[in-house]
């Protein structure tokens, strides 16, 4: 006999228990099924939320930016989950993103590498793609933009050191923070990456724009090339 939502208790009801206790409180499942609403005869919404989430093939399993990748046509293979349930799960992790844009990080002062990684670290660490963006400082390290400069394949970015300072210039930057990925995880800089953040250093004092640093995300790690080379060798 299929179980139905209003029969269970309410601590497994997602919707009174997000009443009760609290958003926090909520497994990935139970927030998934708010969002999807409805099961079917045979399976609560819940139970749909969980097959969703068995896509998820990141070794972390806590980390759900597969579902900002996955599309439309995917999802609707899931018994259950038509094409409404699979906008509506594409819609709000649409909105996630827009949450997390720049536009909300007004009025921030970057003062060491780690305010960086805090804004960009889940955005940009378990990317398919090699990114390359720039953080863009004015005067007294506040942040003014994120700009991506460049994305490549999966282990290789081809970045323009013009397009990098270009952004800068037209912000009358101060200083600049290069931030690029790697998907495999492995966070150690190649010697391309080492040799394009010293022509950037280069370029960018000639025009009096200090690069201060240039930070590799990848996994659940990150790496400053200044703070491992020395910012003499750069």
């Amino acid at each position: 006999m299929p179980i139905k939502m209003k029969n269970l208790p309410v601590t497994e009801r997602p919707y009174e228990k997000l009443e009760q206790y609290g958003e926090k409180n909520l497994t990935n499942a139970e927030l998934l099924a708010i969002i999807i609403k409805s099961g079917t005869r045979e399976e609560t919404s819940v139970q749909l939320a969980q097959k969703i989430l068995l896509l998820n093939e990141n070794r972390d399993k806590n980390n759900l930016n597969f579902l900002r990748d996955i599309t439309i046509e995917e999802l609707i293979k899931i018994k259950g989950i038509g094409k409404v349930k699979a906008i509506q799960i594409k819609a709000t992790c649409e909105l996630a993103s827009r949450m997390n844009s720049i536009d909300n990080y007004k009025n921030i002062t970057i003062n060491k590498p780690s305010d960086v990684v805090d804004i960009l670290f889940e955005e940009m660490r378990f990317e398919k793609q090699e990114i390359l963006k720039v953080v863009i400082l004015g005067n007294k390290n506040k942040l003014l933009k994120i700009k991506d400069i460049a994305k490549g394949t999966g282990n290789f970015v081809k970045a323009s050191i013009k397009d990098v300072l270009n952004e800068a210039v037209k912000v009358q930057a101060m200083q600049i923070i290069l931030v690029h990925n790697h998907p495999s995880g492995d966070v150690t800089p190649s010697k391309n990456d080492i040799e394009f953040t010293r022509e950037v250093k280069k370029a960018s004092t000639i025009l009096g724009i200090n690069l201060i640093d240039h930070i590799i995300i990848g996994g659940n790690n990150y790496i400053s090339i200044f703070s491992k080379l020395g910012v003499d060798n750069i």
